[in-house]
């Protein structure tokens, strides 16, 4: 209970929607509880558990010696009874193993604990709770699961589940095991992210940095993309590390048909262009896709991006995309250009462009969040920069492309704000 909260409940529910997942009936593990409690109670009276008030060290020792401790020997269904309102801490039910078991899981496992943090669900009512030996195995029998899938860490407990479920003459199903999967530069597993969140070192749950589905989501990752990704690795019981950029692959075919375009110019520079005739261009969302278009004023007054900037030389001549060409007269705090005509130029560069009509907008760049086994203080970077105003039409959530920067979420609270997925 104490790792339990009620909020995750209905967060999980709502990825699993999210990711297009169905399922045919709902239940939680512990309004099961009585029925639990039923089943130890049989192990106790056939004599496969018993309660064990062994301190931790003692019980250490004993472990690693293969040897049996008291309580083991001076089992009655009196103490059972009791079990249920000794101290916290003072007493676990524990399954009888084999304590010279070269498998040191099979060692007389815990079964139960008495635990008094509330539960976020049952509150205060129930206080003796099962370890995942025991509802692991029981749950999967009982629910009808055929095949229990868990990751290969667990095959050393294997014996005691099925050990378990022998003693209670339940229905065994067929374990099957695979390889945690790795993702280089990001934590997979809840053990280690949470620390990540208590810390203050992620945002959250949905913290962009995250492979979490809320993370993955808030990052402009696509349900259908997460699915291929991991059809495409297949279930082997072999470690492997992958990088997010097979993630990005599967994410950018499916985005790059869909998407539409826009223009977002990071660090800005201003452009002046002399003799710069006025016009009304429009400007389709997609290429080749029909998804509609824009339209934008212009005079002589632009922005381009920074890095856009320092790449032009003076005299050069470049274009301005979908618009005319220009050719730069001078450079200093800003940028200066003389209108250069209309028609293509081969080779010229294609430079994206906002007005003095823009929106400023920051983009998140997420980054790995460890390098190595060290926490990478740079694995966020904000980029400022103004989008065009047809930014405001977007939807909060809407996944576009700024054109020559990348795959962006929007994002829109008290201002709008971007999510860079990947270029």
């Amino acid at each position: 209970p104490a790792n339990e909260s009620k909020e995750f409940y209905g967060e999980q529910k709502e990825d699993l929607k999210w990711l297009g997942v169905e399922w045919d009936r709902e239940y939680r593990t512990s309004d099961n509880l009585p029925v639990h409690y039923e089943l130890a109670e049989k192990l106790v009276r056939d004599g496969y558990a018993y309660v064990c008030t062994c301190s931790s060290e003692e019980t250490s020792k004993n472990r690693r010696a293969g040897r049996e401790c008291k309580c083991r020997k001076s089992m009655t269904m009196e103490k059972w009874k009791e079990f249920f309102s000794m101290e916290e801490g003072s007493a676990v039910l524990r399954l009888k193993g084999d304590m010279k078991s070269e498998n040191s899981a099979m060692r007389d496992p815990t079964l139960f604990r008495i635990i008094d943090e509330p539960h976020p669900v049952h509150g205060k009512k129930y206080r003796v709770w099962p370890t995942y030996d025991f509802y692991g195995a029981v749950e999967d029998s009982l629910s009808g699961v055929t095949h229990p899938f868990r990751t290969k860490e667990y095959e050393l407990r294997d014996e005691v589940y099925f050990y378990i479920l022998e003693c209670l003459g339940l229905r065994k199903p067929h374990l099957m095991e695979f390889a945690r999967l790795s993702i280089e530069g990001m934590p997979v597993s809840k053990r280690k992210i949470k620390p990540l969140i208590e810390n203050g070192l992620v945002d959250g749950w949905d913290d962009p940095r995250l492979p979490t589905l809320r993370g993955l989501k808030r990052r402009g990752i696509l349900p259908d993309a997460i699915k291929k990704f991991v059809l495409s690795q297949g279930i082997s019981r072999v470690e492997s590390i992958v990088t997010f950029d097979q993630v990005e692959a599967a994410n950018r075919k499916i985005l790059d048909s869909i998407a539409r375009r826009y223009f977002f110019v990071a660090e800005p520079v201003k452009l002046v262009v002399e003799s710069a005739p006025e016009k009304e261009v429009e400007l389709k969302h997609h290429p080749s896709e029909e998804m509609g278009s824009r339209r934008m004023k212009t005079s002589g007054i632009f922005f381009i991006s920074g890095e856009d900037a320092a790449d032009l030389k003076e005299g050069e001549v470049f274009r301005l995309k979908d618009l005319y060409n220009v050719k730069v007269v001078s450079k200093g705090n800003f940028i200066e250009g003389k209108f250069s005509g209309n028609d293509m130029i081969e080779n010229a560069k294609k430079i994206q462009w906002v007005t003095d009509e823009h929106v400023e907008m920051e983009v998140l760049i997420p980054g790995n969040l460890f390098i190595g086994e060290k926490f990478n203080e740079n694995s966020l970077k904000i980029v400022r920069g103004y989008a065009e105003p047809s930014i405001k039409n977007v939807q909060h959530g809407e996944i576009v492309q700024f054109e020559r920067f990348g795959f962006v979420r929007i994002e829109k609270d008290k201002k709008i704000k971007g999510i860079m997925a990947h270029k």
